[in-house]
């Protein structure tokens, strides 16, 4: 079956993962993901609705303007993708527009041309929340016109919500299934590359998800699907789950040199 694609590029997407996430995620009538990132999952799934939600603001703006204004949007983002638009001094000129912009319509248009032009594809802000990723010096950056389309005819059945992982949770409706997919836990002490966001997530809020998806699965009957890192950490938070063990490519780098395999975990958390 055709894998649809996400029409944003980001850091830890679940594209590569879909197939396994999709064997081990339970049915029910609504799907909750409160680190919805790119949207793979709910791009790849059949739920009949869906509650979709992120702590970052710029990413839910994007995705209730593409789902209410996608033709309008669709041919002004296009006019942020021509060889004029694809020199660093012409992005940085963007960027401080984006910056200092207030209007949710341009900034979602802005949004998705740094997306598309920045280093990587990477989305992360200063302590002052602006948006500082360099430029990324592509030959010629892809405009997801088609992908654009197809999100916005799945998002008629979804609800965006900026709100944080816990909210979302404690919100969940009787009849959902969660999936989490939260800022991974680092590999080693020293790796740090969770910082997406301005509010970076820390051990503790990882500690306090799985207890969350006890809580979600054993009480309310609701069955969650978190997925993370294998480590002796994600071992420990996740051992009321049934762990499933799965190989994956994690690629920060850019040329791909840096790429290798690390073994990846699928917790479900269901009531037996």
């Amino acid at each position: 079956m055709k894998k649809n694609r996400a029409f944003l590029k980001w850091a830890g997407g679940k594209f590569p993962l879909l197939d396994d996430i999709q064997r081990h995620l339970p049915e029910g009538n609504c799907l909750v993901e409160p680190f919805v990132g790119a949207g793979s999952v709910f791009l790849n799934t059949h739920y009949s609705r869906y509650i979709l939600a992120d702590i970052n603001s710029d990413l839910i703006n994007l995705y209730n303007v593409v789902k209410t204004r996608v033709g309008e949007f669709t041919t002004d983002a296009r006019e942020l993708f021509t060889s004029e638009s694809n020199e660093a001094e012409f992005y940085y000129a963007r960027r401080l527009e984006f910056n200092r912009c207030e209007d949710p319509y341009r900034r979602g248009v802005l949004f998705l041309y740094l997306n598309r032009h920045c280093y990587n594809g990477l989305c992360r802000y200063n302590l002052s929340g602006e948006f500082n990723v360099p430029f990324g010096r592509y030959r010629k950056p892809y405009f997801p016109e088609d992908e654009l389309h197809w999100f916005s005819e799945r998002a008629q059945n979804a609800t965006f919500v900026c709100e944080s992982y816990d909210v979302t949770l404690n919100r969940a409706p009787q009849d959902a299934v969660v999936y989490c997919d939260p800022p991974y836990a680092p590999l080693s002490a020293t790796s740090n590359f969770t910082a997406y966001h301005t509010n970076s997530f820390s051990l503790l809020q990882q500690q306090h998800l799985a207890e969350l998806a006890v809580k979600l699965s054993q009480e309310s009957r609701i069955p969650v699907l978190i997925s993370n890192h294998d480590t002796p950490l994600t071992r420990l938070w996740y051992q009321a789950a049934e762990l499933h063990q799965i190989k994956a490519r994690r690629s920060i780098s850019r040329n791909g040199t840096g790429r290798n395999q690390v073994n990846e975990l699928l917790a479900l958390f269901a009531s037996r």
